[in-house]
Order: structure tokens, then sequence, then C-alpha cells
């Protein structure tokens, strides 16, 4: 049985840091199986982290440049990881940091360049998992549902909440998967007004009270509405729901608390409109760790569906460890990513090679 020794890098639209997971992966008799052996979490320091939310403003020269500098950081973040820990490695996968998502107009853009990354670590980097989607007429996301089918697939859904939130499952003999709205994202933008960079626990959100006019306003917004598949990022946020929330006045608390309520209600929504029967429904991401918000979706999915929750471990790597699997199936030319969650022309096996020089 072939092992592959994989690191899989992520760096989510919550702009909390960069996670590195060094994993083992493997399929034995047409399964797929893992361990997660070593895991980093690097935060990023305040300027950077403005740095990347504001990439989207860079012009084009500007982006590019920063791309190149990135892949470098990355490399170089990986290097020390490996070196640290003494690891023997095959390649590394690396999803990159997402600042263009615009599938409707044939783009997406995840900064890290993996010849950059590549050169600075020393090692065979895949990476660009997107945009091969995208030219093939996909939404270019979710990708992480390939790792919900192969590797956790006996829980009726996989909910990851992250800066987003979004959802894979069975439909119709197929896996399906789509952004369903807002998560994390959204709580960390009110906690820092009073810079505070995430409200541990949700605790502060406990203590708060339904905004009823901001609920209302949340839930009626147009991406709600679209069938899937369907993705969104950013962009979307900026647009649509900064105003909402900007314009109303109220405590953090209540913001908070009106929020988890509406997010909540919206997955909650999207789990009893595709279930008949008892299910579970397995969370990971930033969002798992916030025993409020977990407390609230158990309340408003119900008691035929039950909310599991994994180690913190797998909250805090299961992207990073899809990634090193994604970086593997490239690498065995086998799908890694779906057309029944992208809305693609045909299943691909995507990510660009890049070799050290």
């Amino acid at each position: 049985m072939k092992i592959h020794k994989v690191i899989g890098l992520m760096s989510g639209t919550s702009l909390d840091g960069l996670d590195l997971a060094y994993c083992h992966i493997w399929e034995n008799k047409g399964k797929w199986g893992f361990s997660i052996e070593k895991t980093h979490s690097i935060s990023y320091s305040p300027e950077m982290s403005s740095k990347l939310k504001n990439a989207i403003t860079l012009n084009a020269e500007e982006l590019l440049v920063y791309n190149n500098w990135y892949g470098t950081w990355l490399g170089k973040q990986t290097k020390e990881f490996i070196n640290t820990n003494n690891l023997k490695v095959d390649f590394i996968a690396s999803h990159g940091h997402t600042v263009h998502h615009r599938p409707e107009k044939g783009l997406t853009y995840q900064i890290g360049a993996g010849q950059h990354l590549a050169n600075a670590s020393g090692h065979k980097t895949i990476c660009d998992f997107r945009t091969n989607d995208v030219a093939l007429g996909g939404q270019g996301a979710p990708l992480v549902p390939i790792g919900d089918q192969l590797f956790f697939g006996d829980y009726d859904f996989c909910l990851n909440l992250g800066g987003i939130s979004n959802v894979s499952f069975e439909h119709n003999g197929k896996r399906v998967a789509y952004d369903i709205g807002l998560a994390n994202m959204v709580l960390n933008h009110i906690t820092q007004k009073i810079d505070l960079a995430y409200d541990k626990n949700g605790a502060m959100a406990k203590t708060g009270s339904i905004n009823t006019n901001l609920l209302q306003e949340l839930n009626a917004l147009d991406y709600y509405k679209l069938p899937f598949p369907k993705s969104t990022g950013y962009e979307w946020f900026v647009e649509k729901v900064v105003p909402i929330v900007d314009g109303t006045e109220d405590s953090i608390e209540n913001l908070l608390h009106t929020c988890i309520h509406h997010l909540c209600e919206q997955v909650a929504i999207q789990v009893k409109e595709n279930t008949v029967k008892k299910s579970t429904l397995w969370v990971t991401g930033g969002g798992a760790l916030n025993s409020f918000m977990i407390k609230t979706l158990q309340e408003k999915v119900g008691s035929d569906i039950q909310v599991v929750v994994p180690s913190p471990t797998l909250i805090e790597f299961k992207e990073a460890l899809v990634f090193a699997l994604m970086g593997v199936l490239r690498i065995e030319n086998e799908t890694n990513v779906l057309n029944s969650v992208t809305g693609a022309r045909r299943d691909s096996s995507s990510g660009v090679v890049f070799f050290p020089a």
C-alpha cells in the first residue's frame, strides 16, 4: 500500500492565519484513509491580515508582485515546519489565499505563486486548484466536498463554518455542495470594531438579544434565494452584507447574537430541505469551536438532526487535510473536483505542478 506524505496548506477567508498539516494519505481496496501526523498554525500579524484583506483593491501589477512575495513566504514557513519536525515530504499541496472570486466572469484568483513556493521550500508543489474548473464553466468552489465524500462519507451532511458557511451531501446519487452564506466573516467584522479578533466561544454573542430588523434584512439577502450550485466570497460580503451590519445601530453583543441566529437559521433551512430522515450534521471550521453557535445550530435544526463536532485537530485542519488529498488525487490523475458540486461541464483532476529550481 502506497502512503503519500504530503503537507497541505490552507489560508481561509476568515484571515486568521495559515494552517499546515503534514498528512499520510493512502488508498486501500478502493477506500481512502488518512492520518494527520503534525500540524502547525501561523497567525497573521495585523499588518499581514490587513494586506490580504485589501489585496482585492491592488492593481494588476501590484497584485502579481504580492502573489510572488506571498508564495515565497508560504515556502519559507513550510520549509521551517519541515526542518523543525524533521519531516519526510513527497510534495506540498497549497490552496493559496483567495483574492478574487468571480466565477460568473470566469475569474478566480488565489495568491501564493507556486514556483516561488516550490523554490523557497525546496519541494514539489501543487497549487491553483480552482481555475481549471472555472475554465470548464464551474464555480471553482467549493472544493472540500471531495474530501467529505472520500474521507467523511459516513455523515449525512458535512458543514464547514469558516469565513463563510458551506455544506456538502449526497443528492440523487451524487455529491453536491455549495456556499450557504455567512459565518465567521461577519462575526469577526463585528468584533474588530472593538479591536477584538474574534468572540471566543461566542461569549459576547450569548449575552446579546435578537435585533429583529437586522435579522430580517440579512434573511432577505438575494443570495439565499439562488439555487445550487453556487458560491460566494469576500466581494459579496463587502457589497451586500457590510452596509446592512454597519448601518445597524446596536450593541456589539446584540449584533453578534443576531448574526449567529441568522447564519444558523440559513444552515437549518438548507439541511431540513434536503433530508427526510434522522440525520447527522458533521461540523468543522472555526465556527465549530464556538459553543454558543453550535448550541444555537442544534436548536435550529431540531432533534431529528444530530450536530456532531469532531476533534479540535480535525476542526482546525480539515481543509488543509483535504487540499493534501487533492494534491494526491492530482498526482494519481484521479478526479479531485466534482462537477456535481461546481456545475462545470465535467469532473476534473485539477492543480498545477511546480518543481523547485
